[in-house]
């Protein structure tokens, strides 16, 4: 049980670090590569609350574990989410998050437009980053994690 408190305070430390940085600093300094920065940081706080629920379902033998992640999470998305009412929609945008997230660690060139972070891959393709759509991962993760605590420490 103490790795599932941590990973549940981790992901809890990460998510407010996140709001910290885009409700407090990101208005002082206006710099809108801090976006990449809070991205980072909701995408870590989300990965410790996933591995928390899995790791919780598994104590109670509701999934089994593999060494790989990304076998975990289709476990997660399939066994996980209808038990911690977790919507389709919800799934997407972690899905979406993390691929920006991706993008971000592998881009060869990211540069700053008008209001927007624009990230560009190897092929050139592109992902726009704006503060609504920063916004919108951090209330995500506040919700997916209200739904692991309140599963979890009940």
């Amino acid at each position: 049980m103490g790795k599932i408190f941590e990973n549940l305070e981790k992901s809890e430390k990460k998510i407010s670090t996140a709001g910290h940085l885009l409700y407090v600093t990101y208005p002082l300094v206006n710099d809108k590569r801090l976006l990449l920065k809070i991205l980072t940081e909701i995408k870590i706080g989300i990965a410790s609350c996933i591995n928390a629920i899995l790791q919780y379902e598994y104590l109670y033998g509701r999934v089994r574990l593999s060494n790989d992640a990304k076998i975990n999470f289709k476990k997660f998305i399939e066994k996980c989410c209808p038990r911690y009412n977790i919507s389709e929609k919800d799934i997407k945008k972690i899905v979406k998050l993390f691929e920006i997230v991706e993008k971000h660690k592998t881009s060869p060139m990211e540069f700053v437009k008008e209001e927007k972070v624009v990230i560009l891959s190897e092929n050139m393709n592109s992902e726009t980053i704006t503060l609504e759509k920063v916004k919108n991962f951090l209330e995500s993760s506040k919700i997916l994690l209200k739904k692991a605590k309140d599963t979890i420490l009940r």
